[in-house]
């Protein structure tokens, strides 16, 4: 089937009460490991790219690939571009045939975060592209935004409501004490928070920083209303452990088949334990 819109994906986990898994990729194989897992799985699923490997592979040869894998596939797939702050980028995203987009004005006052986002809402709506926003700031790194833990700011669940009421933004990433890459000590989230933002909003939500993330806090975060949860370093930590495995075995390997296939099977488990940790699995079937 086509690539999607991840709107309605979104709003089904929301309604039914589990997430679907964004996955970070940047190399073919590392898509083809997601989707893989997500197909054995029966899950819908959402391949992500960030600003830095939209750079350094282009649009369309991303989009391509992820049309050619959502073709081949009988699961609902979404292509889904993460913390961009250009607005051109974005439009070229959506040109080359991206279904989703983030736009990341997090760091700007409430009201140019607002105008930001309005902006973009508009562009995308008329394309039939999902938007996801974010409100208050995630720590930790994503590609140059880098956001120290002094600064980063919890979401306020009236700011959310209004938030998305004067944007229209269809899926919202509240700041709720996660950090991006992997955590130095126990993740410090605010599950009250969640949920009061949760009684407020009713767009389906976003879990930014899903790597590390221990399971029982993550199902606790799905309950309360998370329907996307990303995961982006853990994969890349999965998929360099398994190449560095094979040089330490093999010094003299030098065929990419060999050692990349190596990597895609540990990174399609990665995936697939993720994707059950989110209960999505067999829900493709909804939507299809």
């Amino acid at each position: 089937m086509p690539l999607v819109s991840s709107a309605s994906m979104l709003q089904a986990a929301r309604a039914g009460g589990y997430a679907v898994a964004a996955f970070n990729v940047h190399t073919l194989e590392m898509l083809q490991a997601v989707v893989e897992a997500a197909n054995e799985l029966r899950s819908p699923l959402i391949i992500q790219s960030t600003v830095g490997t939209v750079k350094h592979l282009g649009p369309d040869y991303l989009a391509a690939a992820a049309t050619v894998a959502a073709n081949r596939s009988q699961i609902p797939i979404a292509l889904h571009l993460d913390h961009c702050t250009d607005f051109e980028l974005i439009v070229r995203c959506i040109r080359a045939g991206y279904t989703s987009v983030m736009i990341d004005a997090s760091h700007s006052p409430f009201e140019e975060n607002v105008r930001q986002t309005a902006k973009v809402v508009e562009v995308a709506r008329a394309a039939g592209v999902n938007v996801e926003a974010e409100l208050g700031r995630v720590g930790g790194v994503e590609d140059d935004i880098v956001v120290e833990e002094r600064d980063a700011l919890l979401a306020d669940p009236d700011e959310c409501a209004r938030f998305v009421e004067l944007t229209g933004v269809p899926t919202l990433a509240p700041a709720i004490g996660t950090a991006h890459g992997i955590y130095k000590g126990d993740p410090n989230i605010d599950f009250d928070r969640i949920g009061r933002i949760a009684s407020k909003v009713a767009e389906p939500l976003v879990l930014h920083g899903g790597s590390g993330i221990p399971d029982d806090q993550v199902r606790r975060c799905v309950a309360l209303g998370m329907a996307k949860m990303n995961v982006a370093t853990e994969l890349r930590i999965v998929f360099t452990d398994a190449i560095k495995a094979v040089f330490a075995g093999n010094p003299d390997e030098n065929d990419p088949r060999s050692y990349m296939t190596r990597a895609k099977n540990a990174l399609r488990e990665a995936a697939a334990a993720k994707i059950r940790l989110c209960g999505s699995a067999g829900k493709a079937g909804d939507l299809a």
